[in-house]
């Protein structure tokens, strides 16, 4: 999940939902990053901020997020955008994708942020951040030894790119409150058939770290999978730990259509 790395690429952009729409909005197939990149800064899209900034957002957020295999992830989500996809949805599915770009925002949410929360801590806080950033690196994680500043930076950015993405309470200060947070059944219908058509079986879906993300263990994906057979979107049989699955969606255009029409 994510590059092999830790990197600081979270300082170019955190969460960032409102732009990311915006950018999903002018996309195009034929932009390659760097041409898409020229032409945001042409257009305007973030007029407040300097050319500089503006290209930072482009190819360190939204490229590596939305843009990897051709683009495939940004022709689904324009699809949802233009069929009034709700936010909250957007959100769950950007952290998603945030999460597989950068490593070291996946680690943090599943190394400290699911325990915490499973704990029934109230918060958490940059403290956390600072020292799972410092594990990271006396275990190798870093292409090279980071600064003091560097990682109180960064610990900045994990907290607060969590508190984008719905998981932390929103505030300035260093201290976040645990939000309640849970899969919304149309994301779960999203990425199952994301994990489906990347060519995986149906226990190598139910066992994908993806589901850690959102606090969820194989057993805990299984019932809701059993859920969405009782929706009609699949047909689902389980026994024990095994799980077997009628997909009702034969392409991802296919799920995506649903989506739009729940």
């Amino acid at each position: 999940m994510g590059s092999p790395r830790y990197t600081t690429q979270l300082a170019a952009g955190l969460g960032m939902i409102p732009e990311t729409i915006e950018l999903l909005r002018i996309w195009d197939p034929k932009f390659t990053a760097s041409s898409f990149v020229d032409f945001a800064v042409s257009e305007g899209v973030f007029s407040s901020a300097t050319a500089r900034r503006s290209r930072n957002i482009v190819a360190e957020m939204f490229a590596p997020r939305f843009m990897a295999e051709g683009g495939d992830v940004a022709k689904r989500l324009q699809f949802l955008l233009a069929n009034q996809f709700p936010v909250d949805g957007f959100a769950q599915l950007f952290f998603l994708q945030a999460a597989r770009a950068q490593r070291m925002l996946a680690d943090f949410v599943i190394e400290v942020y699911w325990p915490r929360y499973s704990a029934g801590a109230r918060n958490l806080n940059w403290t956390d951040a600072f020292d799972f950033i410092s594990r990271a690196l006396d275990n190798g994680l870093m292409e090279k030894r980071w600064s003091e500043s560097t990682i109180k930076k960064n610990s900045g950015y994990l907290v607060s790119v969590c508190a984008d993405f719905g998981l932390l309470d929103e505030g300035r200060g260093k201290t976040r409150l645990i939000r309640h947070y849970s899969l919304r059944s149309d994301v779960l219908l999203y990425l199952l058939h994301d994990l489906r058509f990347s060519g995986l079986g149906d226990m190598s879906i139910m066992q994908h770290r993806d589901w850690a993300l959102f606090g969820l263990e194989p057993g805990d994906v299984m019932k809701l999978v059993l859920s969405l057979s009782h929706d009609g979107h699949l047909v689902a049989q389980s026994s024990g730990s095994v799980i077997q699955i009628s997909w009702k969606y034969k392409t991802m255009e296919d799920c995506l259509d649903a989506l739009v029409k729940r």
